[in-house]
Order: C-alpha cells, then sequence, then structure tokens
C-alpha cells in the first residue's frame, strides 16, 4: 500500500460529473434515480388520498378540489410519468443484466426508445383513466 497521497500525484480523488462527456446512458441513469424518489413523493400523495377517503367527506373534497386543479392534473402526470418511464428502463436493465443490447448502438436505441416510450404510455394512461 502506497502512503503518497492525491494532491502528489497530481490527480483527483474522485472524478466527478464535470470531468465525463455526457452521453444518453449517463442521463438515463440519473433519471431513473430522479424518478425513483418521485415514485415515493407520488406514494405519500397516494396515502394522502387514502386518508383523506377515510377521514370524511370534507377532508375529500379537499383533496380532490387539490387534485383536480392544474397543478394537481401536472403532479398526476409527472407521477405517471415517473412510474413509465422507471417501469421502461428498469425491463431494460433487466435485459442488460441478461447479456443483450449492451453494445453502444443498441444501448442508445433502447434508451431512446424507453424515453419516448414512457412519454407516450403515460398518455395513454392519463387518457384511458380520463375516459378519453
Amino acid at each position: 500500500m502506497s502512503n503518497k497521497d492525491a494532491s502528489s500525484t497530481g490527480r483527483p480523488l474522485s472524478p466527478h460529473l464535470q470531468v465525463y462527456r455526457w452521453q444518453l446512458t449517463m442521463g438515463l441513469s440519473i433519471l431513473h434515480r430522479i424518478t425513483g424518489m418521485g415514485l415515493a413523493f407520488g406514494a405519500i400523495a397516494v396515502t394522502w388520498w387514502l386518508l383523506a377517503a377515510w377521514t370524511g367527506e370534507d377532508a375529500f373534497n379537499h383533496f380532490h378540489a387539490i387534485a383536480g386543479s392544474l397543478i394537481g392534473k401536472l403532479f398526476l402526470f409527472g407521477w405517471v410519468w415517473a412510474f413509465t418511464f422507471h417501469f421502461l428502463n428498469g425491463i431494460r436493465h433487466l435485459v442488460w443484466d441478461s447479456g443483450r443490447w449492451l453494445q453502444l448502438k443498441a444501448a442508445y436505441a433502447s434508451g431512446w426508445t424507453v424515453f419516448f416510450a414512457s412519454f407516450i404510455l403515460a398518455a395513454a394512461i392519463i387518457c384511458a383513466a380520463m375516459g378519453a
């Protein structure tokens, strides 16, 4: 084991994001983590909805007024999109775990497919839920 510290070698201890050139796979990996956190916040909203339904009509009407507003609808679409993206990207990672789609061209193709398909699937889910 060497006693040299990183400052004497002139190398950074740990490279960070500004060292690397951004790539699609890097962005989708970060987005996968962010959507995972978004799903946790959405679970809090679902818990609020269930508690409002259990508590009584006034609490449920208050929740319904917020959820029915423009902000509430945008939050709902964002949560559904986060779910569809996280789900599809999770399937993509499972395929990678099997040793397939690891070539650069296939990784980019599956990445763009997951990104755009998540918006299409989220819109379809919202349309189906709204009865359109």
